[in-house]
């Protein structure tokens, strides 16, 4: 039988929609829990479910002589910088509309390409820059940075974005020394350290109930299958492809949050996505052709 050659393709767009909706009833999720835990609490038992989960894997597959516990020091570095992140992101979902927090999070790759030459050594081009522009214009559109719209909201989902680049940056020079797996279980181990440390501070960690233990395993499952689906997506199509369905989450937590919590979209919020988005797309179209030209150089004559 005649392998069908758009089978990869439809692969991949089927797992960018299971990582939108597990993004979305992630954020959900996380709305409905912070009415009973705290932000530190939701990442506690977050990062035991991801423990246990990665825990489980490496027992089923023996595969701890493949964990390396080296270069803690980066690690925890990084680590810090995703607890953070994630704790304001959590944080954010809970006082600004859902939509603002996610439009705000597609600033990540903005923040990579500003903050690339000064921790990876790589070149700011002109597409670079102009991507960086939009972006931050799309932010100050969005934010409208006065006594007026300026909130604790915005500021965190802005610095959990910011958070959220330096662990990716970090991750990337992790990934060049360390496998994946043992970058998994220590961030897990190091996360849930951080969990206990912050959520119990005061000595009061606020239980599991029926609900919100179920709240809880979704955040947990869901994150997991975002990441994951994201994750394999990127390895079955090209970031062409895959960047521009990953846009849809926008307007997927907009129709989310008027219809569960009432929230509206104003025309500032739609055009600053429109800059976020469109510099976020010139410069996937500018790495796309260079590394299709480097392919081709590299590439032996007929």
């Amino acid at each position: 039988m005649k392998k069908n050659p758009n089978a990869r393709l439809i692969m991949a767009v089927l797992c960018m929609l299971v990582a939108i909706a597990s993004f979305t009833i992630m954020a959900v999720a996380g709305r409905y829990l912070s009415a009973e835990l705290n932000t530190f609490e939701i990442m506690m038992y977050r990062s035991l479910i991801g423990f246990l989960l990665v825990l489980v894997f490496t027992i089923v597959t023996n595969s701890f002589h493949s964990i390396q516990l080296c270069y803690l020091r980066d690690h925890f570095v990084r680590n810090v910088f995703h607890f953070s992140a994630q704790n304001l992101w959590f944080y954010a979902i809970t006082v600004i509309p859902l939509v603002q927090v996610f439009a705000l999070e597609f600033t990540v790759p903005i923040w990579i390409l500003i903050l690339s030459p000064l921790f990876l050594g790589e070149l700011l081009t002109r597409t670079r820059a102009i991507a960086a522009i939009m972006g931050f214009i799309g932010i100050l559109i969005i934010t409208r940075p006065d006594a007026e719209t300026l909130n604790s909201g915005t500021i965190a989902a802005g610095l959990a974005a910011l958070g959220f680049a330096g662990s990716i940056m970090l991750t990337k020079g992790l990934t060049r020394k360390q496998n994946t797996l043992s970058i998994l279980f220590i961030m897990t181990a190091m996360q849930l350290v951080f969990g206990i440390v912050s959520a119990g501070y005061d000595y009061d960690i606020a239980g599991l109930n029926k609900t919100n233990f179920i709240w809880v395993i979704i955040i947990g499952v869901a994150g997991l299958m975002a990441h994951l689906c994201l994750t394999t997506a990127l390895s079955l199509a090209p970031t062409t492809l895959v960047s521009p369905i990953d846009f849809l989450r926008l307007p997927v937590i907009a129709v989310v949050g008027y219809l569960l919590f009432e929230e509206t979209v104003d025309q500032y919020l739609i055009y600053g996505v429109i800059f976020i988005c469109f510099g976020n797309y010139i410069n996937i179209l500018a790495e796309h052709s260079k590394n299709k030209g480097l392919s081709s150089s590299n590439s032996p004559p007929a």
